[in-house]
């Protein structure tokens, strides 16, 4: 019997679980962060770091995704994720403020909290793009996927205001309260986000769930998933060509998305003379313009009358945001006279597009595979994003820092970054291609071969 698809109101209650888990991760990856460089004057590699050290415990994302599988639940693991998640947010405020007075025991205490608030990410974020996957039809996938970054982009925002409001003044005990209630609060929210939402089909108000597609997974299958252990499991999912060609395809579109983040504000601010204000509204134009092509393809690839497919708005939003970066590069050569705010506003359009496509994307593929696999699957590419979400930040300033150094010129190195990156991308966009060129050769006639949105 085919578990019933979610509704709109199934849709979103899962978007309040990815906005309860952006919450506590914007508290560790940028208050405590703040904390400890301004407030306690430690050094900004030692957070850098430890954010790294967040992404990498990551990498353990596969094993999460298999352990859902086996029994056929991801409440469990969303539930348990999110606990682990607020437990380590709470352990980094701890951390933060007891290293000024015991460095070595505050640092080993933030290795432990970081460490944990991957593990609670991982084990969190996996299960509920899987149930996601298993639960939400065709048709809906993009606008769930545009759901789904919005409500995580809600919770940063809400999140970073509440708190910023309540943590002045600055005083340790402050600190501890606030995030404790934030890292509370998040979790309730999750937990009665996913309240027998397994349990039921997630009813549309307007009267009920849209019938199940043809090829959904059923509710319970005893998948070969299942057998031989993880291990074997994983090697599965590796050993399908589609599978792998995606993996990279995730872990290249990645590296080069997080590469550009941390260096658009210091290039404007370097090569154009842009004031620091005057940076942050440049990056808040790109945030905006991301929004603006996640909204695109979720209200275009939704609905009656569907414009595209997800293999054309993910290889679309590759090459638009590889051009984009192309214009940076140009930008870095051609100096103040470059209308840089356009070049900003079409890779946050591009960005945004790419996104949530690849998301649908992963969401139809994780079903495509051997059945009762795709909580391995999803954790698979989670991995994938995770190292590249580590290693985009530190090659990307690693990489400008070693260039100016050595070419005496920050022009050429930003130029040479973001040519690399743009390259990524077209990269990136060829792999998408071929992964879907592999399902069409692969299964001709099925019915869910792609995503026809058209």
């Amino acid at each position: 019997m085919n578990a019933r698809p979610l509704g709109w109101s199934g849709i979103f209650r899962l978007g309040l679980v990815q906005a309860a888990l952006g919450a506590v991760v914007v508290l560790v990856t940028s208050t405590v962060n703040r904390v400890m460089v301004v407030e306690y004057a430690l050094p900004a590699l030692l957070p850098g770091v430890l954010v790294a050290l967040h992404y990498v415990v990551q990498l353990i994302r596969p094993r999460f995704g298999y352990g859902s599988d086996r029994g056929n639940r991801r409440t469990p693991w969303i539930i348990g994720g999110m606990a682990v998640l607020g437990v380590g947010g709470v352990l980094c405020a701890c951390a933060a403020v007891s290293m000024p007075r015991h460095f070595a025991w505050g640092l080993m205490l933030a290795v432990i909290a970081y460490g944990a608030v991957g593990v609670g990410v991982g084990a969190a974020g996996t299960s509920l793009l899987a149930l996601m996957a298993k639960r939400v039809e065709a048709r809906r996938r993009a606008a769930a996927a545009t759901i789904m970054w919005i409500m995580m982009i809600a919770g940063f925002a809400v999140t970073s205001t509440v708190v910023g409001h309540f943590l002045d003044p600055f005083s340790a005990p402050r600190l501890l309260k606030v995030t404790a209630m934030a890292a509370a609060a998040a979790f309730l929210i999750a937990l009665t986000a996913v309240w027998k939402v397994e349990q039921s089909g997630g009813s549309d108000p307007r009267g009920g769930d849209a019938p199940g597609e043809r090829g959904a997974a059923p509710a319970s299958v005893p998948g070969t998933a299942r057998a031989g252990g993880f291990g074997p499991a994983l090697r599965r999912a590796w050993s399908d060509p589609q599978s792998r060609r995606f993996t990279l395809f995730v872990f290249v579109s990645m590296l080069a998305y997080s590469a550009q983040e941390l260096l658009l504000e210091p290039f404007s601010g370097l090569l154009f003379g842009y004031s620091l204000g005057d940076s942050t509204k440049l990056s808040g134009s790109w945030h905006a313009a991301s929004l603006a092509g996640m909204l695109c393809v979720g209200l275009l690839c939704s609905g009656v009358r569907r414009a595209g497919t997800l293999r054309f708005w993910t290889i679309g939003g590759c090459c638009a945001s590889a051009i984009a970066l192309a214009s940076m590069a140009a930008a870095a050569v051609m100096g103040p006279g470059w209308p840089l705010r356009a070049s900003v506003f079409a890779l946050g359009l591009g960005n945004g597009v790419f996104a949530v496509a690849a998301i649908g994307s992963m969401m139809e593929l994780a079903q495509r595979g051997e059945a009762g696999s795709a909580g391995t699957r999803m954790g698979l590419w989670g991995a994938a994003q995770a190292l590249g979400f580590a290693l985009g930040g530190v090659c990307a300033t690693g990489i400008v820092d070693l260039c100016r150094s050595l070419l005496n010129s920050p022009t050429a190195a930003f130029a040479i970054v973001f040519s690399l990156e743009a390259a990524l991308f077209f990269v990136a966009a060829r792999l998408a291609a071929r992964v879907e060129s592999e399902t069409k050769e692969k299964s001709p006639s099925s019915s869910n071969a792609t995503v026809v949105l058209a």
